[in-house]
């Protein structure tokens, strides 16, 4: 069942990994089987996930269909966004100049660091005693 006019990409952030598939429609966007306005907590995580979308005019012209795991609300709107942002260039390739002026297509590569032992956290050293 492989339709021509499904496109599919990957989008990643933090811990988050998300599958976006667009397909010719009315806008819609459904997150994990759900509404986006419904999934994500805060309008300004689906005002920041729909930025490649008004960028190149496409916010009426596709149905947006995502599957989103790990991390946070956060991490999985960003990595929403640049799934969203890639299955735009790959549908249409003169939408990139406009995205990547825009900082949409660079990849946000920064994650949590590890933890080193001795230390509570990352960086975080146990309190200093003197006596």
């Amino acid at each position: 069942m492989a339709e021509k006019n499904k496109i599919t990409a990957i989008g990643r952030r933090k811990r988050s990994v998300a599958k976006v598939t667009l397909v010719p429609g009315k806008g819609n966007i459904t997150v994990n089987g759900k509404d986006v306005n419904e999934y994500m907590p805060y309008k300004t995580l689906v005002m920041d996930l729909v930025q490649p979308l008004e960028m190149t005019e496409n916010k009426d012209k596709y149905d947006i269909d995502v599957v989103v795991k790990g991390g946070g609300f956060s991490g999985q709107t960003g990595a929403i966004r640049l799934g969203i942002t890639r299955a735009l260039i790959l549908a249409n390739a003169e939408s990139k100049p406009v995205l990547k002026a825009n900082g949409m297509v660079t990849r946000d590569s920064r994650i949590k660091e590890r933890k080193k032992y001795g230390l509570k956290k990352a960086r975080r050293a146990p309190q200093f005693s003197k006596r």
